[in-house]
């Protein structure tokens, strides 16, 4: 019989045994042993010829299975980033325990006083940063799109130039939140890290209670560019967490099967902790890839709510946990060009795999556009369906103050539980929508017939009106300027 004061277990989903995880490992073994991986960075490539790896032709790499199992056994299997110049851990990475953030990076902006698209502006990110600052939902801050006013011409051509940089200290000055963060090359990893020591009271103490953590990416299929390559060896240097994701496309730089795509991202990212742990053994290191598939109809990336792409989520949450790392993953994401139905079905579909795999960092609320466009609408709306799963995913109590039978008892057949002390006790546990509208339709229309668009465009608009971060010192703030002037 079952134990009448154990709760239920919280939904779960997994699709992989711990058998079949090791298949998966056991065949990114063989290609890194047969196939090895393109490394284009003489110090890598020095550390992995001084641990035993093959080197040939120049800069092809085939490791032995020892090698990538030696690196898995020294990464840590826990993360904790801190709110800004606290010891206070605030996104932990370890278990299965889910935190979501927005994503990176995008050219556009979906302006909600306008409703129309344009071009992201500086003014839009310290927008953008303040909503995402805003709400508890989400745990950590990233860069939402790239500024076009604040590039020179020349920046605009050659790639990012100063923007990386600029965007840290917009997201240090207007969130206390964890900060992820992209940048060019290991210059911007050093300053970033800088600037993040100003705030942290020091490099030592930002090392002891991160406030961030760098996105980068090795290429696929199987190679590591020199800049890449160098962004990862300056993490590991200085023990300040990083993941290194790959991004394989299946059908395009990855076998068209999400089995053979699982395979060669895992070999992308088991190479990266090669040479990352072979720096510095026990630096952080969270396990990541975005496999994704090509539409072969109109050859784009698939980045919304495709089968195969969430499948491809709980494949690589579940290789993650195999390992014993904290994991990467992405929610809040869709094809779709606005902040429509096809968004909001995306949006639900992939917080509850994110939720139910328990996958640890998730990226990319807000994208729209599949990652070109970033909507503050989308953020708001999936901080909604957010706090819904979560309340969802929490199971149910069997105490017996949860099983009630002692209230039954007192109220009995045909009695009245609106009254009663328990019923006190216990409504406000359900959960209630800010978004969700449950009125009736005379009600609905009596209040101004107003659809979920409005009230989202109008919640959206209040907060971002209305919220004032914590302030960042006056001390800290001059430290930064230096650092960027």
């Amino acid at each position: 019989m079952r134990n009448a004061f154990a709760p239920l277990a919280p939904p779960h989903m997994h699709t992989l045994e711990p058998d079949q995880c090791e298949q998966i490992h056991l065949a990114s073994l063989e290609v890194l042993r047969r196939t090895g991986v393109r490394v284009h960075q003489e110090e890598a490539l020095e550390l992995l010829r001084s641990a035993g790896a093959l080197i040939s032709d120049g800069d092809l790499v085939r490791m032995p299975a020892s090698l990538a199992e030696w690196a898995l056994r020294q990464a840590p299997s826990r993360i904790g980033l801190c709110a800004r110049a606290t010891d206070r851990i605030v996104v932990p990475l370890e278990g299965k325990q889910v935190n979501f953030g927005p994503g990176s990076d995008c050219p556009n902006y979906l302006d909600p006083h306008t409703g129309e698209k344009r071009l992201f502006t500086a003014r839009d990110e310290v927008d953008c940063i303040r909503l995402v600052d805003a709400l508890p939902q989400m745990g950590f801050v990233m860069s939402m799109g790239i500024p076009a006013d604040t590039m020179t011409e020349s920046e605009t051509r050659s790639g990012h130039g100063n923007v990386y940089r600029q965007q840290v200290a917009a997201r240090m000055e207007h969130s206390a939140k964890p900060i992820v963060f992209g940048c060019d090359d290991r210059a911007d990893c050093e300053a970033i890290t800088a600037m993040a020591a100003a705030a942290a009271g020091g490099a030592d103490r930002l090392k002891l209670n991160p406030t961030l953590l760098l996105y980068s990416e090795p290429t696929s299929p199987l190679q590591h560019s020199q800049t890449a390559t160098e962004k990862l060896l300056y993490m590991a240097e200085h023990s300040l967490p990083i993941v290194h994701s790959p991004a394989p496309m299946m059908g395009g730089t990855a076998p068209a099967t999400v089995a053979g795509g699982l395979v060669l991202g895992n070999a992308e990212v088991l190479s990266s902790l090669v040479i990352h742990q072979i720096k510095r053994a026990g630096a952080p290191f969270v396990y990541g890839t975005g496999l994704h598939h090509m539409d072969m109809r109109t050859s784009i990336s698939v980045y919304g709510g495709a089968p195969e792409f969430q499948l491809a989520r709980v494949g690589v949450a579940a290789m993650g946990q195999y390992y014993g790392m904290p994991t990467w993953g992405y929610a809040g994401h869709s094809d779709s060009n606005v902040m429509d139905e096809q968004a909001a079905a995306d949006a639900v579909f992939s917080v509850m795999v994110a939720l139910m795999t328990g996958t640890n960092l998730i990226h990319d609320v807000g994208y729209l556009e599949a990652g070109l466009t970033t909507s503050p609408e989308m953020i708001v709306f999936t901080a909604e369906v957010i706090d819904m799963l979560r309340h969802f995913r929490a199971g149910i109590e069997l105490d017996a103050e949860a099983m009630a039978v002692e209230v039954i008892q007192r109220v009995g057949p045909g009695g009245d539980y609106l009254t009663d002390e328990h019923t006190l006790s216990h409504f406000r546990e359900f959960w209630q929508p800010t978004l969700f509208d449950r009125q009736r339709a005379d009600t609905w229309r009596s209040r101004g017939a107003r659809r979920m668009g409005d009230r989202l465009r109008e919640k959206t608009l209040a907060i971002m009106d209305s919220h004032q971060p914590e302030p960042l010192p006056d001390s800290v703030r001059e430290e930064i300027g230096y650092i960027l002037r």
